[in-house]
């Protein structure tokens, strides 16, 4: 049975290293959706509270390197991140040549999509 999307980002937000972000659209884009940048944060909002426990949904960050959670999360999130090393800028913004992650090819995507989950599907 075929991965769902938003179970796709998780499993890829969870390779991402602490003290590394990526943004929404390149973890879109890895997937091989590189339109569907908020449908990648749709689904890191839908983490339930377990799933938020494991998935680093921190390390994910919009394009110019700055948090677009809302301020009540936004603070969170900065902290996390600063927790493992990642400094922001006066603006508020990682430098995302400095902490970028550099991702996955797909080859080794593909691989991890045909890998069965823990159900044995």
């Amino acid at each position: 049975m075929e991965r769902s999307f938003f179970d796709r980002v998780y499993g890829l937000v969870s390779l991402i290293p602490a003290g590394r972000v990526a943004s929404y659209g390149q973890i879109a884009a890895m997937l091989g959706h590189p339109r569907a940048a908020r449908t990648v944060g749709w689904a890191l909002a839908s983490l339930s509270e377990e799933q938020a426990a494991v998935v680093p949904w921190h390390r994910v960050l919009n394009r110019a390197g700055a948090i677009s959670l809302p301020d009540r999360f936004a603070a969170l999130q900065q902290a996390l991140l600063e927790a493992e090393g990642v400094q922001f800028n006066a603006d508020g913004r990682v430098n995302m040549r400095r902490y970028g992650w550099q991702g996955l090819d797909a080859v080794t995507l593909h691989a991890l999509d045909d890998t069965p989950d823990e159900s044995g599907s």
